[in-house]
Order: C-alpha cells, then structure tokens, then sequence
C-alpha cells in the first residue's frame, strides 16, 4: 500500500537545534519534524507551506520526507 503525502503549514522551526513542528491542513495538532527528514533542503521557515508522511516512532508521530 502506497502511503500518502499530507500537506502542512511549518509551525516553529529551530535552525541552530535542527528541528521544529508542522501543523497539517484540516488539524490542530503539531507533528514533530528533523532536520534529517528533509528532502530537498536544509532548513525551513515559518509558515512554509511542505509536504510530508507519517511515521508514528518513539511514541509520537513525526514527519518524513519533508518537502518544500
């Protein structure tokens, strides 16, 4: 089964730790992303719209494959 991409709004991003959160469309809660998980860049913004999937790890859901 193919998984399927889930679009957010970056809510909090930490450049110097590497990590932040992404709040997808249609939810309020905030899904835990790395700076390892991302696809195509180093760093996100604020309010940057991205693309990601789900992987529930270490008792929480966190983002992989983030795209910009």
């Amino acid at each position: 089964m193919t998984e399927q991409r889930r679009e957010g709004i970056v809510d909090w991003w930490d450049r110097e730790r590497g990590y932040g959160f992404i709040v997808p469309f249609g939810d309020t809660d905030q899904i835990y992303v790395e700076a390892s998980a991302l696809e195509g860049t180093h760093v996100l913004s604020c309010e940057q719209h991205v693309s990601f999937l789900l992987q529930f790890t270490e008792g929480r859901f966190q983002a992989r494959s983030v795209r910009p």
